[in-house]
């Protein structure tokens, strides 16, 4: 891979990456800024090309003011009505048409732009942080740092299962060597302190978690002592090397002291957290609301059970939105199915009071295509209107009001998959105030044919390679209809312009479930992935 396939291409109005790196452009609102570029053209994609040729030199037409005329009026001296003026973040007037991919009005956003702009698109996360139980805090992200309210272990513990000794052995066991073992002294537990001081050359049993008495000087684990019996039937300990002093003991604030900084506030809340959090003394925890997603499946030709019939399909997506969203971290019910008309589009996304809605199908421009109009009809503000990436390209992003967003996903399932990945997923984390993963680049293990001029996402499951380590091997059934692939996958590939040859590090994109589920199949077309050296490639038709 070249320098400038490494480098992030810049947005430019013009609709082509160019080889610039983003600290090449401006602040945001300067001339060239691939965020403020990006919006302008889905909303005002005239405007967007006139002020960039103001910028050039040239008046509000694009042209210099001589090739006008003296006296001719610019675009910007006729009245326009019907048309109220709209920055970045104010919405669109409801007559403002919302620009179409294909339809020839701007070019599609180029992929990582489309990604920065869902992410940027939210001031922050939804307020207020909340005082939530362990048990609810699952999921969550952390609105304060975690604070160790004990020292861990809060006193000095046992490591192992043996005996507490004091001093040098061997030590003395005061029980009668004839004692039956039911009558035997079960030595200090786990969860009760020991009263007494244990006096030197002496030893107590002792189990795993268990306090470690005054006077003690190390822990002999049970496997490294040797009890014999001694005259007047008493009972001697005996170890076969020394006991140096901390032997198996877990001192006091070993992992941590009170008041010590243990995690810091954005840190998502998994089950290891919890553990902790608890350990640590904590009984509810400070997070971040989850955000709440509403999903509206739309198509008359859907079918929510049995088989295929009369030209009517399995809905896909519905099954699948919803534990994805919650593998996210997201609230959301169970999808709902809307029959393809304009005005029960329009009444269920007014009446939603989600902080997105997920809507899929309707994007592009069919004769029941209604998200574009209803947008419109809502008075939104369109942030992204197409994405240069295949499958998927006719996804949108859109403000419906302060901190109220629409993402509309294609019909298509992985083409889905593709606008989930790259506009909900940055849009909701940022919402729920979670990081961003940290970049991910593996080598892959065939190459891959791109599209000319956009990025593609490609299902690639992890493979060990005995030369090369691990590797991404693009998967079969890729096509934007198809799941096979993705169902089989680890994690997308992100593919540049023009494809990838075997060996190339490629940006990874990792699922919200462990890797590995397609671990152990062989290769070979007819199992979904090809081997080493193999060619791949993933154009299956429109994306």
């Amino acid at each position: 891979m070249t320098d400038r396939e490494l480098r992030e291409p810049s947005w430019e109005p013009s609709g082509e990456p160019s080889g610039g790196t983003r600290s090449e452009a401006g602040p945001p609102g300067d001339p060239g800024d691939p965020f403020a570029d990006a919006l302008a053209l889905a909303n005002h994609p005239r405007g967007a090309a006139t002020a960039h040729a103001r910028s050039a030199g040239g008046g509000a037409d694009g042209r210099p003011p001589a090739a006008r005329g003296a006296g001719a009026p610019t675009p910007d001296d006729r009245a326009r009505p019907d048309r109220a003026p709209s920055g970045a973040d104010g919405p669109c007037h409801p007559a403002d048409p919302v620009g179409r991919p294909g339809r020839g009005n701007h070019p599609a956003v180029p992929w990582r732009h489309a990604r920065r702009i869902a992410e940027r698109a939210v001031a922050g996360p939804l307020p207020p942080p909340a005082t939530a139980t362990l048990g609810e805090a699952l999921g969550r992200t952390l609105a304060a740092p975690l604070t160790a309210l004990t020292d861990l272990p809060s006193f000095d513990t046992s490591a192992m299962d043996g005996w507490a000794v004091s001093g040098p052995g061997p030590w003395h066991l005061d029980h009668p060597a004839d004692a039956p073992e039911s009558a035997q002294h079960p030595g200090i537990l786990a969860g009760h302190a020991p009263t007494e001081a244990l006096p030197d050359g002496h030893a107590i049993p002792i189990a795993t978690g268990a306090r470690i008495p005054a006077g003690a000087t190390a822990v002999l684990r049970t496997e490294h002592g040797e009890v014999r019996a001694r005259s007047e039937g008493r009972r001697q300990l005996y170890a076969p090397r020394p006991a140096p002093p901390g032997q198996d003991i877990r001192p006091r604030g070993q992992e941590c002291r009170r008041g010590d900084h243990l995690l810091p506030a954005g840190a998502l809340v998994t089950p290891a957290v919890l553990g902790l959090a608890a350990a640590a003394g904590y009984d509810a925890l400070s997070v971040h609301a989850r955000p709440r997603a509403e999903v509206f499946v739309l198509g008359d030709e859907l079918l929510d059970h049995g088989l295929p019939r009369e030209g009517r399909i399995r809905d896909a997506l519905g099954p699948m939105l919803g534990p994805w969203l919650h593998a996210l971290g997201v609230e959301a019910p169970a999808p709902r199915h809307l029959a393809d008309d304009a005005d029960t589009l329009y009444a269920a996304i007014a009446e939603s009071t989600a902080d997105v809605v997920i809507t899929t199908g309707g994007t592009a421009s069919g004769p029941v295509d209604h998200v574009h109009p209803t947008l419109r009809r809502l008075g939104a503000e369109v942030l992204v209107d197409g994405v240069a990436v295949r499958p998927g390209h006719p996804m949108l992003l859109a403000r419906l009001a302060p901190r109220r967003y629409l993402v509309g996903l294609p019909g298509n399932p992985l083409a889905a998959v593709s606008g989930l990945c790259t506009l909900a997923e940055p849009l909701l984390r940022a919402l729920a105030a979670r990081r961003p993963a940290a970049p991910f680049r593996t080598p892959l293990a065939a190459a891959v044919h791109g599209h000319p001029r956009d990025t593609r996402l490609v299902p690639v499951a992890y493979r060990e390679d005995e030369r090369y380590g691990l590797r991404a091997a693009p998967l079969h059934f890729h096509g934007p209809a198809m799941l096979r692939g993705i169902a089989a996958a680890d994690a997308l590939a992100v593919i540049p312009p023009g494809g990838a040859e075997p060996g190339t590090d490629v940006e990874i994109l990792e699922l919200p479930w462990p890797a590995g589920g397609a671990a152990g199949w062989p290769a070979g077309p007819s199992t979904g992935w090809n081997p080493p050296g193999a060619s791949y490639d993933p154009t299956g038709g429109p994306g």
